[in-house]
């Protein structure tokens, strides 16, 4: 029987697969979603509520595996990013309004995790934060225009390891491991407004949409820089292949719930523990830390910001410019010449350039953060809704529909962000 061009990827894959290769794309993806706005996020959580916010543990890690393995299998089976099955297959207004959701919630992202490297870097380095926020914004944009994507996802490997800051800060605030099982099994849930607001926050950051487009968009990179360029052999994956990105997708969802959980649980244990309930950003969560955990936690706190905010911001951008390039018909994705692709590198370059602009406008970082959360949790569910029907048609997958155990987390996903963001909007109607 004839050779594949899908068994060729895959047989190509596994001949070039080195140590930093096998650390895979469900690791990236789950570093950078504990970005410098989830951290002002969780810190805000443990700041303001203490360990209140432990009970989502057996809930958010299965609905973040659910949310980015329904994406890459989507992006290995159509060899396309998300936006581009969209537009094959729903109208313009649904997918152009998904679109705007989506680039509003990057580009402020992006503009608080510039700002949040900024201020955790000024800790560090005696320099205006100014000129710092232009110096981020300016390597970051670098890496993105002129670096190859193999070197983009091998700096991004390397980056995530700085996420275990995170989790030895948590070691270092010594948190009361009774409380923390009593919030987790025995909890107190609170629907005021105020909660209410943190959770939809948490779900928009634990499932932000950028997760869903950059996961698919780099199942369809890998494929180009194993040679697959053309569409029609980029198409379909295996069976063998899937149950990989499972288990890549499950330990890289483990590693950002991991450092979520540890971020909520340091800062409740010293700040929220100390009578600080107020948190402006995550640098001054980092800052904070230090007088009441030591500051060893500060610094573990300050490196984490740095290193997976100069991961995230990459994720976000891009996954605007891919975004925008699929819903245009356009052509995208960094293995593109700057000649080839100007409006993939425009749009790149539009992204950032009004994401650090924020940083000179006097805008609260925190209420920033807060508002995009809360767009991206409603941009979740419909996001979600589509993916579903997506990945359960076989005129798009073929065999390789949902199975029982994939759909009941998928749909309880898109339940529960749905039932979350209304609960929140009809918090702020009454």
């Amino acid at each position: 029987m004839p050779e594949t061009a899908v068994d060729a990827g895959e047989r190509r894959n596994s001949r070039g697969g080195n140590l930093l290769r096998s650390f895979g794309l469900g690791i990236i993806t789950g570093a950078a979603d504990d970005d410098c706005s989830a951290v002002g996020t969780y810190s805000q959580a443990g700041a303001g509520f203490g360990y209140a916010f432990l009970w989502t543990v057996p809930f958010l890690p299965p609905m973040m595996v659910a949310v980015v393995y329904l994406s890459s299998k989507l992006g290995q089976v159509t060899g396309q990013g998300l936006f581009a099955v969209i537009r094959s297959h729903y109208p313009r207004w649904l997918l152009y309004g998904i679109m705007a959701c989506v680039i509003v919630g990057n580009t402020i992202e992006a503009g608080a995790d510039i700002g949040g490297i900024a201020a955790a870097l000024h800790l560090l380095i005696p320099v205006s934060s100014k000129l710092l926020v232009a110096g981020v914004a300016a390597v970051s944009l670098a890496l993105q225009l002129w670096g190859s994507y193999r070197l983009i996802s091998n700096v991004f490997r390397a980056l995530s390891l700085t996420l275990l800051a995170y989790v030895a800060s948590m070691f270092l605030a010594h948190p009361d491991v009774h409380e923390i099982v009593r919030a987790i099994f025995r909890p107190t849930i609170r629907l005021n407004r105020e909660s209410l607001a943190i959770l939809v926050a948490m779900i928009g950051t634990a499932l932000s949409a950028y997760l869903f487009t950059w996961q698919s968009n780099e199942e369809v990179e890998e494929k180009i820089a194993t040679g697959q360029v053309k569409l029609r052999d980029r198409r379909g994956t295996t069976k063998r292949h899937l149950r990989r990105t499972a288990v890549d997708v499950a330990l890289g969802m483990f590693f950002s719930a991991l450092v979520m959980y540890s971020i909520i649980i340091a800062t409740a244990a010293t700040l929220h523990a100390s009578g600080k309930h107020e948190i402006e950003t995550a640098a001054e969560a980092a800052q904070a830390l230090a007088p009441v955990a030591g500051h060893a936690a500060g610094l573990m706190f300050t490196l984490g910001i740095v290193g997976v905010g100069f991961l995230a911001i990459p994720v976000m951008t891009t996954g605007a410019a891919y975004d925008v390039c699929q819903s245009l018909g356009r052509r995208d994705g960094l293995n593109l010449k700057l000649s080839e692709g100007k409006t993939f590198y425009g749009t790149i370059l539009g992204v950032m350039l009004v994401a650090a602009a924020m940083n000179f406008l006097g805008i609260n970082p925190m209420k920033a953060l807060v508002i995009a959360g809360i767009v991206q949790g409603f941009s979740t569910p419909p996001l979600m809704l589509l993916i579903m029907l997506l990945t359960n048609s076989r005129r798009v997958m073929g065999d390789k529909t949902n199975t029982l155990l994939v759909n009941v987390l998928g749909w309880g996903t898109t339940l529960t962000t749905s039932a979350a963001s209304l609960a929140l909007l009809g918090s702020y109607l009454r």
